[in-house]
C-alpha cells in the first residue's frame, strides 16, 4: 500500500501535525495578538496625532502654496495656486528676518544657560544637598508646572519701573533700570523668564541620568586616586551622553518655537526686539495674511526638523 493510499485509510492520520509545525503556528498566533494588543493601545494617540498635527500639517502646507486670506477662510477652495510665492515673500520680508534671528538670539542665549543651571541643580540635588532634598526637587521644578500666564503678570509687576526689582536695585544704589520699554533690557528678561521656566526639566533629566550612574564607579575612580573634577570630566559627562542629547533637542525644539514669554511679557516689542518666529506666525494670521502666515509655519517647521536632525547626529553614542 503506497503512502498516500495508508495515510487515506489510517484514522487521524489526516490530523496529525509535527509537534514543530504546532509550536510554531502557536508563536505566530501569539505575536499577532500582541501586536493586535499593542496597536490597541497605540490607537488614541495615532488619532490625536493624525487630527491634531498630521491633517493641519497638510492644510497649512496647502494654504502656504495659495494666495489665501481671511476673506476665504469660508470659502477655502475658491483660492489661487500661486505656488512659492508666499515663501518667497516671507524669507524677503525685513520682519521675519529680524524674527528669525530673534529666535536664533534665543536658542543661542536660553538652551546653554537653561542646561547649565539645571546640570549645576542635578549636581547639588545628586551630591551636595542631603537634607529637604525632596522639598528642593519640588521647588525648582515648580516654575515647570506654574500657569504661564499667572507667572507673566508677577514678572511684569517685578520688572516694572516700579517694581520690587528696581526699587531692591535703587536701596542698592543702582539706577533704576526699564526692564521691558528698552531693547536690550527687554531681551534680558524674556530669557531670564526663559530659563527660569526650563531649568526644572532640565534638573529632573539629569537627575534621573545621574542616579542611573553605578556608585561602584567612582568608588574605583577615588580609589585610583582621581579628583572630583576627574571623575566629573571621565565618567559622569561620558555617561550622561545620551541625557545630554534629549536634553539638548528638547530644549532647542522649546526654544526655537518659543511664543508665551515674550508674547505675555512685551508683545514682540519695543521695537520688534524680542519677536520670534512663532509670533511673527501668529501676528500674520491674527492681521488676516493666511498664506504668509502658514507659509512662516512650514518655514520654522523645516528648520526644527534640520536642528534636531543635526544634534542627533552630532551627539548620538558613538558605539
Amino acid at each position: 500500500m503506497s503512502t498516500a493510499t495508508r495515510a487515506l485509510v489510517t484514522p487521524g492520520a489526516s490530523a496529525r501535525r509535527p509537534r514543530g509545525t504546532t509550536r510554531a503556528a502557536s508563536a505566530h498566533e501569539g505575536s499577532r495578538a500582541e501586536a493586535a494588543t499593542g496597536w490597541i493601545f497605540l490607537l488614541p494617540f495615532l488619532l490625536i496625532f493624525v487630527v491634531f498635527t498630521a491633517v493641519p500639517t497638510v492644510l497649512a502646507v496647502g494654504a502656504s502654496l495659495t494666495d489665501m486670506t481671511a476673506r476665504d477662510i469660508r470659502d477655502p477652495f475658491n483660492v489661487n495656486f500661486t505656488g512659492f510665492e508666499a515663501y518667497s515673500r516671507v524669507l524677503g520680508s525685513p520682519a521675519f528676518q529680524g524674527a528669525f534671528l530673534n529666535t536664533v538670539m534665543f536658542v543661542v542665549l536660553c538652551v546653554p544657560l537653561s542646561m547649565g543651571l539645571g546640570f549645576a541643580l542635578a549636581l547639588m540635588l545628586n551630591n551636595g544637598i542631603r537634607r529637604l532634598r525632596t522639598f528642593f526637587r519640588a521647588a525648582v521644578y515648580v516654575p515647570v508646572i506654574t500657569n504661564i500666564v499667572a507667572a507673566a503678570v508677577i514678572w511684569q509687576y517685578a520688572f516694572s519701573i516700579s517694581g520690587p526689582v528696581n526699587s531692591a536695585f535703587s536701596n542698592l544704589g543702582v539706577p533704576v533700570v526699564n526692564w521691558l520699554g528698552k531693547p536690550e533690557w527687554a531681551i534680558a528678561t524674556v530669557v531670564m523668564m526663559g530659563v527660569w521656566r526650563n531649568a526644572g526639566t532640565c534638573m529632573i533629566l539629569f537627575l534621573a541620568g545621574l542616579q542611573a550612574v553605578p556608585e561602584e564607579i567612582y568608588e574605583a575612580a577615588a580609589t585610583d586616586g582621581a579628583s572630583t573634577m576627574r571623575r566629573l570630566w571621565s565618567i559622569t559627562l561620558p555617561l550622561l551622553r545620551p541625557t545630554t542629547l534629549l536634553v539638548t533637542v528638547l530644549m532647542t525644539v522649546s526654544f526655537l518655537n518659543i511664543f508665551e514669554e515674550p508674547f505675555l511679557l512685551t508683545k514682540g516689542g519695543p521695537l520688534g526686539s524680542t519677536r520670534p518666529m512663532a509670533l511673527w506666525v501668529y501676528e500674520q494670521f491674527g492681521f488676516g495674511n493666511i498664506a504668509s502666515s502658514m507659509a512662516g509655519s512650514v518655514i520654522l517647521l523645516i528648520l526644527v526638523g534640520i536642528v534636531a536632525f543635526i544634534q542627533f547626529r552630532m551627539l548620538r553614542p558613538k558605539h
